[in-house]
């Protein structure tokens, strides 16, 4: 799907705000596919996870994508739809969770490797603070449109960073035998 907006011959002067602009669907998925994708990675924890609820965005984005084209950031917009739809899921599953629980033991996981011990960490931050942390050093948004999106202000996006900073630092920490026996 392609949209246009192009200015007609013998019409009124064209606006500059309304240049010569092609913005097509595909473009834009095969730019930004991969970026969200990696968001929603760190963000839920599960790859497959990540790709259905991006796929989902951008399926949202293509249904409406006359409209959406049209926005100042259609990444911003289709980047919003995604974390809404993994925050959505999110508290499905949680629900569904405490009743397995209550149905059978718990059981602890076992030691593992770095990856897993980052995602725990980041698991462990609270929901905020995670999205900060992801948006800023994984999707390199500055504060300023962390902010924007998360609909606060610039300082409270700083104390939710700073925050999930000083946690992950605590929770990553080896100790001096780990670092021995590597």
């Amino acid at each position: 799907m392609s949209v246009t907006r192009d200015v007609r011959a013998g019409g009124a002067p064209p606006d500059p705000r309304q240049a010569a602009v092609e913005l097509t669907f595909d473009d834009f998925y095969h730019a930004h596919f991969r970026g969200l994708v990696v968001q929603l990675r760190a963000y839920t924890g599960d790859l497959g996870q990540a790709q259905d609820l991006v796929q989902e965005a951008f399926c949202r984005a293509f249904a409406t994508w006359d409209r959406v084209s049209r926005y100042d950031d259609p990444l911003a917009w289709t980047r919003r739809v995604a974390w809404n739809l993994a925050h959505n899921r999110w508290r499905r599953l949680r629900t569904a969770r405490s009743w397995l629980l209550r149905q059978r033991e718990t059981h602890v996981a076992g030691p593992s490797p770095d990856r897993v011990a980052l995602e725990a960490a980041l698991a462990a931050l609270p929901a905020k603070q995670r999205r900060a942390v992801i948006l800023h050093y994984l999707a390199d948004l500055p504060i300023n449109e962390i902010a924007a999106q998360e609909q606060v202000a610039e300082g409270t996006v700083k104390s939710w960073l700073h925050r999930g900073r000083a946690a992950l630092a605590a929770s990553l920490r080896e100790t001096p035998e780990e670092a021995h026996d590597v």
